[in-house]
């Protein structure tokens, strides 16, 4: 998911729950997560692990690899039943960050990837914290455009830059469930070419929710945007920095959930799939892009 929320029309869908209509798209078009990040998140042994609004499995993917035991979640069913056809995790549900159904201290991280930012925070925070064990953490990354550079910032422009001020906020550094808000920033790039860069716009939920006329005139102007910029086939470096951030929960709130897993069997949990065993996958190994020079002049490194 992608933290950009403009005000709907009154008649358009939730954009909270607008992924599912474009799976396909954001599968094709996001971009993943460097594995350097993803170790940052959760450290180096092998822990339980709960993510939160987990997607098609961008971060999935490099959280296995890592050999980690992970519970992957997302409200929306079509988004989780790509990721249970790609990723194998130990098991997969339909569920909110709000009300999460296992017991109290069932895990020693729970991360959100790209989501944090859709959460009812006065709800998840407690809930969140209520599930993980003593000394656990709440781990958050954002993949954030460098608009540093002058052309990133003008596609910007063309597609929005809303998810550009992604962070935890004050909801969690003044929270009395967690300690202080650790902060990471890696760099990693995507390779873009005339079709992923409209998936990239179509998983976007300011136009996913749009008209279809709307939508359709937004890839028009992407497209022309790509063809003056990117002057070849073979795409182009999109530059990313991804931040993240961690914070050790403190105070657990009290709770009267069940203390038997068994107890959560039912619609609360909606099990979509489990799967068995196969090969982890790694993150490609990615090549620095070039940068505009002082002068403004575009240069890019074609593949």
């Amino acid at each position: 998911m992608a933290p950009d929320d403009p005000t709907p029309a009154a008649d358009s869908p939730d954009p909270a729950l607008c992924f599912g209509s474009v799976v396909d798209a954001y599968e094709r078009g996001r971009p993943g997560y460097p594995v350097e990040a993803a170790r940052w998140l959760t450290g180096d042994e092998p822990l339980s692990v709960l993510e939160l609004g987990a997607g098609t499995g961008k971060l999935t993917r490099e959280l296995v690899a890592l050999g980690h035991d992970v519970h992957a979640t997302d409200p929306d069913p079509g988004m989780l039943d790509l990721l249970s056809r790609n990723y194998v995790v130990t098991r997969i549900s339909q569920t909110t960050a709000e009300e999460i159904p296992v017991p109290d201290s069932t895990f020693d991280i729970v991360i959100a990837a790209q989501s944090y930012h859709w959460f009812d925070h006065e709800r998840a925070l407690p809930e969140i914290a209520r599930v993980l064990k003593r000394g656990g953490s709440l781990s958050l990354v954002w993949n954030i455009r460098d608009e540093r550079i002058p052309w990133v910032k003008r596609l910007g422009r063309v597609i929005g830059s809303q998810e550009q001020g992604a962070g935890p906020g004050e909801e969690l550094e003044s929270s009395p469930y967690f300690g202080p808000v650790e902060h990471e920033t890696f760099k990693h790039w995507q390779t873009i070419d005339r079709s992923s860069v409209q998936d990239l716009v179509l998983s976007r939920s300011n136009v996913a929710t749009l008209p279809v006329e709307d939508r359709e005139a937004k890839l028009r102007e992407v497209l022309a945007f790509y063809d003056d910029y990117g002057r070849g086939m073979d795409g182009m470096q999109l530059p990313y920095l991804t931040h993240c951030y961690r914070a050790v929960v403190g105070i657990k709130p009290q709770s009267a959930a069940p203390e038997t897993a068994d107890e959560y069997v039912g619609e609360a949990t909606q099990p979509v799939a489990l799967l068995g065993e196969v090969d982890a996958v790694q993150l490609s190994d990615v090549v620095d892009p070039p940068t505009d020079d002082d002068s403004g002049v575009l240069l890019i490194d074609f593949r």
